[in-house]
């Protein structure tokens, strides 16, 4: 399941309350589209400002949404390791076919304490566990050394790699080779990725244009290099628009200038500045994504 385009979607909020018709509008949209996974609950997603019911319903949501169409890869980590647990055995229950569990943050662990921490939560709970290293988030960046003894578990079998350091995403598919599926966590990371042997993105811009980035990872997968190459540069202004401001701040406000969902954020994220908001919907109207 940890392969193609996996959409790390947003969470809909109308009311300061999560929009479920626009969130499902949404998960059926990407089936359409061609999304291959869709990981509800993670960054993207506002994970860290929902509360426990929150968390779950969005991820009960997605999964009867989805009804198996596609995998469902539930964001459960914390950075506690029993309430990562909690967590992950609850989206077990609730019928995730995996989990992504992002490295814990602000604790600052040591390599040892990540690999405890992963050890503890996959022995504890028998469900597919995506790793993911967001050291720009997190402020702790899991080695290649770390996941390779972290490959070791059976039912640890994917990195969600987010440095954008090539050098280190190349050392955990040599160091790891088959056992780990290694997952671009940065779009403008895709192509070089999948040159060096990865299989996929968790994308922030599949929220917004999910056709073109299953077709790229699609592209890649069957060959056509080219074709990949293409639609990467057709990508690139769109991928680096996603950050303008701190994510998911600009993919929720596309994805309202496209007329799919409410701009509303949680605090401490708030709308876009005007100027900002000016240079995206200039990108959306190149890509063809909203008039003028």
């Amino acid at each position: 399941m940890f392969k193609g385009s996996i959409v790390a979607i947003v969470t809909p909020f109308k009311n300061k309350v999560v929009d479920e018709k626009a969130l499902s509008e949404l998960i059926e949209w990407h089936i359409k589209e061609g999304t291959n996974a869709i990981v509800p609950c993670g960054t993207t997603g506002e994970s860290a400002t929902l509360d426990y019911d929150e968390h779950y319903r969005v991820i009960e949501i997605t999964i009867k949404t989805v009804n198996k169409r596609i995998p469902v890869i539930a964001g459960t980590g914390a950075n506690s390791t029993d309430e990562t647990i909690m967590i992950t055995q609850k989206a077990k229950e609730m019928g995730a076919d995996g989990a992504l569990i992002v490295a814990p943050y602000y604790n600052k662990p040591t390599q040892e304490g990540l690999y405890r921490h992963y050890k503890m939560v996959a022995e504890t709970v028998d469900i597919p566990i995506l790793l993911y290293n967001v050291p720009g988030r997190t402020a702790v960046n899991m080695l290649p050394q770390t996941v390779a003894r972290l490959a070791e578990i059976k039912n640890i079998v994917g990195i969600k790699e987010a440095t954008g350091d090539m050098r280190q995403a190349s050392d955990i598919i040599r160091l790891c080779g088959d056992r780990m599926a290694v997952i671009s966590g940065d779009d403008f990371t895709t192509f070089t990725l999948l040159a060096l042997g990865g299989k996929g993105v968790i994308s922030v811009a599949a929220n917004v244009i999910p056709r073109d980035v299953a077709a790229m990872v699609k592209a890649w997968e069957d060959g056509r290099i080219e074709e990949a190459r293409r639609l990467h540069y057709k990508l690139e202004p769109l991928n680096q628009a996603m950050f303008i401001e701190t994510n998911p701040i600009p993919a929720k406000t596309a994805l309202s200038m496209m007329g799919k969902i409410q701009e509303e954020f949680r605090l401490p994220l708030c709308q876009m500045s005007v100027e900002n908001k000016d240079k995206l919907k200039n990108v959306l109207i190149n890509y063809g994504l909203v008039s003028k």
